[in-house]
């Protein structure tokens, strides 16, 4: 187990998360008054309040408001803003604010979560701090069993959601319902938005435009956007919705999500912003970009997936016909900063909100654009589309996952592709991007969460794939290995011994996956406590992967550090010691110096000489990891700070521990 290196409490004020960008010509509206009135009401003042209403009406401006305006008037200390669609999610935004204010250990992200609720709660003896957590898009009440903030006096909850559920309400909870705009609220939206462009319209053309689009504040947006861009005057665009909406029958959403009797003039509405947004420099660009979008997260999408190779590919490929040609005639291949520039034109057009200030959340998009944009496609277009994202994805996905705010992002993408791609991440194979978001949970110490989405994939792949599958049985294999990382050693051993034969069967016993297997196989007997079994055991799997694979082979490799480590668990610290000095050189060869590989044997090398007498030795060895474990890693990798403890130990095994 590794301990975190003491950290400092953050003062305050303080905020947690990023609140979205304030729309233009934000509408005041009686919602507003009513989220206030309900704070200020004393001491029957309303702690948590849920702001619900269907998609589009402008949930989550009201409540950016509402922090904003908190903030400003200095009414809080600290701010949290959580992006809720999931529970992973709101568990992991907990988590940020507690390594944040609290200095919480980031390698345990669950026991981060619950140290700030802990924390929320009022204590007599303690300093008040005025707190607001904001829940935006709670998918649903389940996703918040167990993790409710408290009720305090001084603090505050607010919840949106398009969901009413009894179990969203309560004594302490209230709901405030969001509606279309009023006939006022919206034609005074319109003329707002386009008087601060130095536009007027007559007011009954407002209004009239206003009643087409059913007051949708979503609609009305992006109206108010096409009439700046393009110049066109109202009573023109009025028609042209009207003569789009007869002609228009591929973008519809499904009808209870629009306001009643308007869904094909708001679809048309859509649909002409983004044409005209395609007709923008760069041209032909900006409806892929916005395809790629609609598979991705609503609340966040990081601009390095949008601009990744395999995003770059589908926009070349997917580009309107006849633009921008190279000069031999045939498609010039879409550049990073083409892609760059096509989302400022969705931005433009308020079809994307585009913020480059936020990298991991640069693009937000409402899901009732991306549905009309998804319903638009063909089925064969979708299956490559969810190819071309998952393919982003896993391409934008570090290897190491050093920037903990980037992973969490990266997995809320790929959870909302996993659930708009419906069968085209199995078909021909498992994409690799099922694994990873999987991985990136017990990587970043959510392993109760891993456990429950590779049982999940398990039963998925053997639906859709059948028991005997190589995809099926490396599923069973990653959930194996999630249950011994979670504490469960002798779980992961059955495991692993019930998945061996299978892979025997099917594979065959020398392929890699089968070797795999019994590498893992050997190291959770050792984990379980037999230390002397998983030693014989990797002695008798060496020759097969040096005959299988080469002796130069990482897996080889991996298969010598783990010989020579249950060596040293067997009690042979002289020759464990022996075994790694002969691997490390070997490692630093193949796979280089600062791969993490090679950095765990030199960790593994370090404590050998120390059990083997070398006291001074084993701390001058970790004094020297250490910094490569800081720049390779990052100072918060739980790698990191185990060696950072190790150092300590030796140290003061070596009689250094009380040294000014």
């Amino acid at each position: 187990m590794h301990q975190a290196a003491p950290r400092e409490r953050a003062s305050w004020p303080r905020q947690v998360g990023v609140i979205p960008t304030r729309a233009q010509s934000f509408q005041h509206r009686a919602e507003v008054e009513q989220l206030r009135a309900a704070v200020d009401g004393g001491g029957t003042a309303v702690l948590c309040q849920v702001l619900t209403g269907t998609g589009g009406v402008g949930k989550t401006q009201l409540a950016a408001d509402y922090a904003r305006a908190a903030q400003e008037s200095g009414g809080v200390d600290v701010l949290v803003w959580i992006t809720a669609s999931t529970r992973q999610a709101i568990v992991f935004g907990y988590a940020q604010a507690g390594v944040e204010i609290l200095g919480a250990d980031p390698g345990d992200p669950e026991q981060a979560a619950r140290l700030f609720l802990a924390w929320l709660e009022p204590k007599p003896d303690a300093r008040p701090c005025r707190w607001l957590v904001v829940l935006d898009d709670l998918a649903g009440p389940a996703d918040m069993r167990g993790l409710w903030p408290p009720t305090s006096s001084s603090g505050r909850t607010l919840v949106t959601t398009r969901r009413r559920d009894a179990a969203l309400t309560g004594s302490d909870r209230r709901l405030v319902t969001v509606g279309l705009f009023t006939p006022h609220e919206a034609s005074a939206y319109l003329a707002a938005a386009l008087t601060a462009r130095h536009r007027h319209e007559p007011a009954d053309d407002l209004t009239a435009l206003a009643a087409d689009l059913g007051y949708l504040p979503l609609a009305l947006a992006q109206a108010a956007a096409y009439l700046i861009d393009s110049g066109m005057d109202c009573a023109a665009y009025r028609q042209l919705l009207a003569d789009r909406a007869r002609t228009l029958a591929d973008v519809l959403p499904e009808p209870d999500a629009l306001p009643d009797g308007h869904a094909t003039t708001v679809a048309a509405a859509w649909s002409l912003s983004i044409e005209r947004a395609d007709r923008l420099r760069p041209a032909g660009l900006a409806r892929p970009l916005l395809q790629l979008a609609a598979m991705l997260d609503p609340n966040g999408i990081p601009a390095s997936v949008l601009t990744a190779p395999p995003a770059l590919v589908y926009l070349t490929e997917h580009r309107a016909p006849g633009e921008e040609t190279s000069r031999s005639g045939g498609r010039r291949q879409v550049s990073v900063q083409d892609a760059a520039d096509g989302l400022r034109c969705l931005h433009r057009l308020s079809l994307i909100d585009h913020t480059t200030a936020t990298a991991h959340q640069a693009v937000r998009v409402h899901n009732l654009i991306q549905r009309a944009v998804r319903d638009s496609l063909p089925t064969d277009q979708h299956d490559r589309l969810t190819h071309a994202a998952a393919d982003a994805l896993t391409d934008t996905w570090p290897e190491i996952e050093r920037d903990t705010a980037l992973a969490g992002a990266l997995r809320a993408n790929a959870e909302a592709l996993t659930n708009q791609a419906k069968d085209a991440l199995w078909h021909p194979d498992a994409h690799v991007v099922l694994y990873r978001a999987g991985r990136s949970l017990g990587e970043s110490g959510q392993v109760t969460a891993a456990i429950t989405y590779f049982q999940r994939l398990v039963h998925d792949a053997h639906n859709r794939l059948g028991p005997d599958h190589p995809d099926t049985l490396t599923t069973r294999s990653n959930l194996a290995s999630c249950r011994g990382e979670a504490g469960d050693a002798a779980g992961a051993k059955k495991a692993f011994a019930n998945l061996l034969p299978d892979l025997e069967r099917v594979l065959g016993p020398d392929h890699p996956h089968t070797l795999l297997t019994r590498n893992n196989l050997a190291f959770w007997q050792g984990k379980a406590g037999d230390a002397a079994g998983a030693e014989e055991a990797f002695a008798n799997l060496l020759p097969d992967r040096e005959r299988v694979l080469g002796p130069d082979h990482p897996d080889t490799l991996l298969t010598r550090n783990n010989l020579a480590f249950w060596r040293e668990a067997a009690g042979d610290a002289a020759g464990a010691e022996k075994a790694f000095a002969n691997l490390l050189p070997d490692l630093e060869r193949v796979l280089g110096p600062d791969h993490p590989r090679t950095l765990a044997a030199r960790s593994n090398l370090a404590s050998c000489r120390g059990e083997a007498g070398d006291a001074a030795g084993a701390e001058e060895a970790f004094a020297n990891l250490l910094p490569d474990l800081e720049r390779v890693l990052g100072p918060d990798h739980p790698h990191t700070l185990l060696t950072r403890n190790n150092l300590a130990a030796w140290r003061e095994e070596a009689g250094e521990g009380n040294v000014e």
